[in-house]
């Protein structure tokens, strides 16, 4: 049996913030947009945009898809392409630390598949108890909600609380608004899957 060749690490936490930085800077030049605009229609602050042009500060999963939609591209194109592109090992210690919301007590996602001309997404989360999770979120496409351990209530504008268990998995059209909530204050291990609409 042939073994898969360890894939190239990927630059430290800083370095990609920078590299991050730089392809919103190419993009927004690219579209002929001011940083005033960008910021405007992402819902965002002009002096955070030039923080995350900068590199000085990376941008959390909510302000990248905000940034995507902006740019009318997808949250993965965002990102610096992988060394590869057929074959892709992500390591339980490795993937881009993506947190949910720009606050300090944000839960911190792990996106295990997000890049540059797919449409799939997958971020896994290990929620501990007081971390935030709560934001309302909406995108492009579909998407699924599995939870591998723990409970979860997944709210929906329009259909209400949902709540998943161990092994129970939820799907809906990304572009109706949802948020988590941790059930009981007890932790909870989930993977969120987008599908980008091709």
């Amino acid at each position: 049996m042939n073994e898969i060749p360890e894939a190239t690490r990927e630059p430290d936490e800083p370095g990609l913030a920078k590299l991050v930085g730089s392809v919103v800077r190419d993009l927004r030049e690219k579209s002929g947009l001011s940083m005033r605009e960008l910021a405007k229609r992402a819902g965002i602050s002009q002096p955070f945009l030039s923080q995350i042009e900068r590199g000085v500060s990376a941008p959390s999963m909510i302000t990248t898809y905000r940034l995507a939609s902006a740019l009318d591209v997808t949250p993965g194109d965002l990102l610096p392409a992988p060394v590869t592109d057929r074959v892709t090992v992500v390591r339980a210690d490795e993937g881009l630390r993506l947190p949910v919301a720009d606050r300090a007590d944000a839960a911190v996602g792990r996106a295990l598949h997000m890049r540059p001309n797919s449409p799939l997404e997958v971020i896994e989360y290990l929620v501990e108890p007081g971390q935030f999770i709560g934001g309302w979120f909406e995108s492009t496409g579909v998407t699924g909600v599995y939870v591998v351990s723990g409970h979860l209530d997944v709210e929906l504008v329009g259909a209400g609380k949902i709540r998943l268990g161990p092994r129970d998995f939820v799907n809906f059209p990304s572009t109706m608004r949802d948020r988590w909530h941790l059930v009981d204050n007890e932790p909870a291990h989930v993977l969120l899957v987008i599908a980008q609409p091709a």
